[in-house]
């Protein structure tokens, strides 16, 4: 497949869904890693909180570092996928990715914490440029008013690397069981040296796995030609607008606002549910078991967004956005207020009405952007900081009133992304650039 720029055909009459379907197919692969390699953290804040015997806010650090690589390098990533252009930029991200999941090989060797943290930052550095490129990327493929959908289908392989990943994990590491400190200093020498290792192990398999499946798929988009679509990164913005130019934009500011809460609101869900469910009166489950609910919410957010990609070729993507966030502020309601099998259907359903929200706010905050689509882009991967932030908060609540009446943080970002969809996204006072 040749280079090409976007169509000059991509004006209203046009009624194609993508230009480029083989791209739109690869680029949908990409999206599945990257949702597997974030998922597994739902499972590795358990699994280290115990090895590690950590309290919330500490185990918590697991998603800060995680999410907080994205503030941290959104504008380094940015800058490298303008000078490398999409397709190498997709490729170098997967393969710093693939050094940091190789890295928990001598993290769990040494059982070092801050090591831990450093390796998922470099993971999560190589997640931050495929996120710049890739999010941009498909909501480019095709026709500007079928934006969202595409990206929302793209997103529904992300959700279906999320679903699998605690079924993956919870067997493969949560099916360990982490002993204390108390409990190991029991053992004899030979036999916590061999506990050490089984326990490191746990970790180091799955993690060395993954950094060759990244390797090789780097390898594979390497190979494929992608289109360009040059005229959208900042090589065509020939003024060199500054990222204030499109922070100014209403709709772009309130967007990066809207990431942020939407994702800190779905990974602090995500990252509690598995102590949530194991709660007396919730589920009183096994760590493996609520790692199968974990991978049912994600599953959720993966049908949702099958739908979603339908609904959002139909309808206006702004009222479905508010009626899908008033849902889980009400499901939100129904986790902290209830108790027994209402209270697990309630967080499980959550990842049903997520679904369509992160690539619906991103594709709504890019749009109309030119030759500024980049800027914008870099500036709502930044906000996924709110991933490390809420979460954390949300921690140091749990350790104060509980993990249940601690969902209260998580309502509060759905409410906020209700007053997006009716109002914050609307377009106002476009930037010269892109008029």
């Amino acid at each position: 497949m040749p280079s090409h720029s976007t169509p000059s055909s991509a004006g209203t009459g046009d009624t194609r869904y993508t230009y480029f379907p083989l791209a739109l197919g690869v680029m949908t692969t990409i999206f599945f890693m990257w949702g597997f390699l974030t998922c597994l953290n739902d499972i590795l804040i358990p699994h280290l909180k115990a090895v590690f015997e950590l309290n919330y806010a500490q185990a918590m650090l697991i998603q800060f570092t995680f999410f907080g690589a994205y503030f941290i390098m959104s504008l380094p990533a940015g800058k490298l996928v303008a000078a490398l252009g999409y397709k190498k930029g997709i490729v170098a991200g997967l393969i710093i990715a693939g050094i940091g999941a190789a890295l928990f090989w001598p993290a769990a060797g040494m059982r070092v914490y801050a090591f831990f943290l450093g390796a998922l930052f470099i993971l999560a550095t190589g997640i931050t440029v495929l996120q710049v490129a890739a999010n941009a990327y498909v909501a480019l493929l095709g026709p500007e008013k079928t934006s969202s959908s595409r990206l929302t289908l793209a997103q529904a392989l992300n959700s279906f690397g999320t679903f699998l990943a605690p079924f993956f994990g919870g067997f493969l590491i949560l099916s360990n069981q982490v002993k204390s400190s108390a409990d190991i200093a029991k053992l004899s020498a030979a036999e916590q040296i061999t506990y050490r290792a089984q326990e490191a192990s746990a970790v180091q398999g799955p993690y060395i796995g993954l950094a060759v499946v990244l390797v090789l798929l780097a390898v594979g988009v390497y190979l494929f030609n992608l289109p360009a679509l040059e005229e959208t990164t900042e090589k065509s913005d020939d003024s060199q607008h500054s990222l204030m130019d499109a922070l100014k934009t209403p709709h772009v500011f309130f967007g990066v606002l809207g990431i942020f809460f939407y994702v800190g609101g779905e990974v602090s869900i995500g990252s509690f549910m598995i102590n949530y469910l194991q709660l007396p009166d919730i589920g009183n489950m096994s760590g493996e078991v609520a790692a199968s609910h974990v991978a049912f919410y994600w599953g959720g957010a993966m049908v949702g967004r099958f739908i979603g990609s339908a609904l959002l070729a139909k309808f206006s993507p702004r009222l479905l956005l508010a009626a899908f966030a008033v849902v889980n502020g009400l499901l939100v309601i129904t986790t902290m207020s209830t108790t027994g099998t209402v209270a697990v259907y309630s967080i499980v359903a959550i990842g049903l009405f997520n679904s369509i929200m992160f690539p619906t706010i991103f594709s709504l905050g890019i749009e109309r952007m030119g030759p500024l689509t980049g800027k914008a882009s870099s500036l709502l991967i930044m906000a996924i900081v709110g991933g490390a932030i809420i979460p954390w908060l949300q921690g140091i609540v749990a350790d104060a009133i509980g993990v249940q009446h601690a969902f209260f943080i998580p309502l509060i970002c759905y409410a906020y992304i209700v007053f997006y969809g009716l109002s914050g996204s609307k377009i106002r006072n476009l930037p010269v650039a892109t008029r």
